[in-house]
């Protein structure tokens, strides 16, 4: 049987430990990003920046989940996070509360997200810091992209969308 949700069925939590429903989400399109301040990939920040203000006032929603579970590369607190990702990157995009996207202790969302879009070979497991998710203006899943792929290549993937 087909998975008929989206992402208005799941919450994510923000750094203060709030839920917030994802439904208000629907008609947007979204890019879901797990994130680490330590890691190789960690430039992509500033390609991810450029894409929200460009694609922001269209109606795109990037949310970055800090996660630690890739060579322990994401080691610090919420606060320290958001420091490091303004000041060397100038984010000002939703930052979330750290994740863990593989196990027993990913949320629901995680959970969706990588049954909904197979990495390499089926895998329903995330590889590593910075795979993304896009999803569709309906709320479902359109596309994963690994962790190598810059946030500029994935910038007409997002324009078609919009």
């Amino acid at each position: 049987m087909a998975d008929t949700r989206t992402i208005a069925d799941f919450s994510a939590r923000l750094p203060d430990g709030a839920d917030i429903p994802l439904a208000d989400r629907l008609g947007k399109v979204v890019l879901v990003v797990n994130t680490a301040s330590q890691c190789g990939f960690t430039p992509q920040y500033a390609g991810l920046e450029a894409l929200w203000r460009r694609f922001g006032p269209q109606g795109l929603e990037i949310l970055a989940f800090p996660c630690n579970q890739f060579g322990g590369q994401e080691p610090g607190n919420a606060d320290e996070i958001a420091q490091f990702c303004q000041v060397n990157f100038g984010v000002s995009f939703p930052l979330m509360a750290k994740v863990e996207v593989n196990g027993p202790g990913a949320p629901p969302l995680w959970t969706w997200l990588k049954g909904a879009a197979r990495g390499i070979f089926g895998t329903r497991k995330v590889k590593w810091n910075f795979t993304k998710f896009l999803i569709g203006r309906d709320g479902r899943v359109v596309r994963r992209f690994a962790p190598s792929v810059k946030p500029e290549k994935i910038a007409a993937a997002v324009e078609a969308l919009m």
